[in-house]
């Protein structure tokens, strides 16, 4: 299977989900520290999730790959990658402790091989799980201590393991400890799916996919909290045939105060800015003028650099785009990070039904730090009001109707408490 994707609004064809389970619970256990903007229903999200697999497949007639299923079922029918997956499971567990119960432990999991099924192999990818024992006076008196070390909690957010590009895909290397196995998970998947790897990013690089955007005759990439100049030099270098490529500098969030920026309000590029047809972008303005970019050309298989330090609005003005603006209450509540279907159509967060739990988490920040968080929160509800007053929240702007766009919006109030949406929750394979 080839994949390729040249632009944006090129008509979508195939998407790789992961439906969350298990990993989730852990990662809800400790939102913060799982990356999580904030707590949410398990259940609901699972919910949400297959609404979303569901518009996907048949309201656009998008094919959809499930990553567990699609590995399952690989599995079942081929040895070999029966073999890969155990192989990847045995480095994924730990067996500490009694030395004697180490040494049974591992030879019981050796025995029991051909026992358990793919999905046993799968969860311990998932969850990385790690045991150690001790052992007491008397016949199996054994206390056990389980941990999950680094759950895949984020692995539903399917963009950022890898970008496809116009040369197919990239591997990444993610920026935070608690997403740093994914990308192993998805080789794997690529491997067993037959779909090659063009490129991947290698130390001390990091990137990730939510900062790529392709745009036909050139491309964007971010560069900041989650992708930095070592990753981008890769990508320039082996990952991208695009004559002409954007460099986007992470701009400071506004109106949060002090010397650390929040790099997690717009740690993506496509947090703040995306595509919604070949002639109009939907983002923060703000944002987008505070973004500082490079230009760079090809020249044979290397890229040169042209300038520097114009804003990002500008140079996708210069570009012929529109720009449909979004107040930064709306950026927060994910309404950049929709999913374009086709030119023109997208599949949207329905934002009024989220940014009251943006600003309820917003209104915890500010109580706790309020010299950081105060000016935010105040600017929020003034935006709140005004949203709500004129009746105007995404993608109900009269923007959206004036540019011809066709937007599906979509309530997913519990998923987007991982910090993202749609665009984010979408490994989009092949456009055409």
């Amino acid at each position: 299977m080839d994949a390729i994707v040249h632009a944006e609004w090129d008509r979508l064809r195939t998407v790789v989900l992961h439906r969350p389970g298990i990993e989730m619970f852990f990662g809800l256990l400790e939102p913060y520290a799982s990356l999580y903007d904030r707590a949410f229903s398990q259940t609901g999200a699972l919910t949400e999730h297959l609404r979303l697999e569901d518009i996907l497949r048949h309201e656009f007639g998008v094919k959809v790959i499930l990553v567990k299923d699609a590995i399952k079922t690989a599995a079942d029918t081929d040895p070999k990658v029966r073999e890969k997956l155990v192989d990847a499971a045995r480095t994924s567990l730990t067996f500490t402790g009694d030395q004697k119960e180490v040494a049974l432990a591992w030879t019981e999991f050796e025995k029991n091989v051909g026992v358990f099924d793919p999905e046993h192999f799968i969860t311990i990818l998932l969850l990385q799980p790690a045991i150690r024992f001790r052992v007491g006076n008397g016949v199996r008196n054994i206390d056990l201590t389980f941990t999950e070390h680094q759950p895949l909690s984020n692995l539903y957010f399917m963009r950022d393991q890898q970008a496809v590009t116009d040369r197919g895909i990239i591997l990444g290397r993610m920026a935070k400890p608690q997403r740093t196995r994914e990308p192993a998970v998805t080789r794997l998947l690529w491997d067993i799916m037959g779909v090659p790897i063009s490129h991947e990013t290698a130390g001390p690089g990091i990137f990730e996919g939510g900062d790529f955007m392709p745009m036909k005759t050139f491309a964007l990439i971010g560069m900041g909290d989650r992708t930095n100049w070592a990753g981008v030099e890769q990508l320039l270098s082996s990952g991208i045939g695009f004559d002409e490529v954007g460099v986007v500098s992470q701009p400071a969030y506004p109106t949060v105060k002090g010397t650390v920026p929040d790099a997690m309000a717009d740690m993506h590029l496509d947090t703040y800015f995306n595509v919604a047809s070949s002639g109009v972008v939907v983002g923060s303005a703000r944002l987008m003028r505070q973004a500082k970019l490079e230009i760079f050309y090809r020249n044979g298989d290397t890229y040169y650099k042209e300038k520097g330090n114009i804003s990002l609005y500008s140079f996708i003005r210069e570009k012929g785009f529109d720009v449909i603006d979004i107040t930064m209450l709306e950026q927060m509540a994910y309404a950049p990070n929709f999913l374009c279907i086709r030119d023109g159509t997208i599949l949207s967060v329905e934002v009024d039904r989220t940014v009251k739990k943006v600003i309820a988490t917003l209104a915890v920040k500010a109580e706790l730090d309020p010299g950081r968080y105060g000016a935010l929160h105040a600017k929020t509800l003034k935006e709140y009001s005004i949203l709500k007053r004129e009746g105007q929240f995404f993608p109900h702007k009269k923007e959206v109707y004036q540019h011809g766009l066709d937007a599906y919006p979509i309530v997913i109030e519990d998923l987007t408490g991982g910090f993202g949406a749609a665009h984010c929750m979408t490994c989009v394979l092949n456009r055409n």
